[in-house]
């Protein structure tokens, strides 16, 4: 009697080929979201620049912000901002590299940015550092932000031509860690109407607890 030796069928043979190929797959298009987020966190440069439709292209339609000073539509953020421009109220955005958990087509990111502001006509301004956390939704193959809050690190005022007389007791009115930025909104015609987030608060642990629930959905 012979004795034939099984021989591996082909589809099996190439498993470990097909698997490194599909990881390899996976690894780019993770690459690629990745990337895809980091530049719609980098986009703020728009609101800088005053490119105003880039601007509008980073939200989707019904994306929403809750920042300082404004909170609502994204569309209609970018209509103040406009408005902003147009005042004695310069800023700066510098931002950094996010941190980014994916689930599916929707991710959490947080990214660092410091906010440099200055009332031309007071010639007073600040630095504020802050974190963007955003909800992130992929839609029709596209990345772009659903929802974007502000937390508040810490502030301080900058004196550009030598110092100048604060309403301290209007200071007081906020939070430490944004109470210069608040100051110098307000003292633009741009006040802020609320407490916001600030580091290690009730109100930021709120703020992630909600989001994860977003996430996991």
């Amino acid at each position: 009697m012979s004795q034939t030796t099984p021989s591996r069928s082909r589809t099996t043979a190439n498993d470990p080929a097909q698997n490194s190929r599909g990881q390899a797959m996976l690894n780019q298009s993770t690459l690629e979201d990745r990337q895809s987020i980091a530049d719609l966190m980098t986009g703020w440069i728009h609101r800088d620049l005053a490119e105003w439709d880039k601007l509008r292209e980073l939200f989707h339609p019904d994306g929403t912000i809750e920042i300082s000073w404004f909170e609502g539509l994204a569309v209609d953020f970018v209509d103040g901002s406009m408005r902003m421009g147009k005042s004695d109220m310069r800023t700066k955005h510098v931002v950094s590299a996010p941190v980014v958990t994916f689930n599916g087509n929707k991710a959490l990111v947080e990214t660092n940015a410091v906010v440099v502001a200055e009332n031309v006509r007071l010639d007073l301004g600040c630095s504020t550092h802050a974190r963007f956390y955003d909800q992130v939704e992929k839609r029709n193959g596209a990345w772009k932000i659903a929802k974007r809050q502000g937390i508040y690190d810490f502030s301080y005022f900058n004196f550009p031509q030598g110092e100048v007389e604060i309403d301290r007791e209007l200071v007081k009115k906020y939070p430490r860690e944004y109470a210069s930025l608040a100051y110098l909104l307000e003292k633009s015609g741009f006040p802020v109407k609320r407490i916001f987030a600030t580091k290690g608060s009730g109100l930021e642990k709120t703020m992630k607890a909600d989001g994860h629930a977003w996430l996991a959905a």
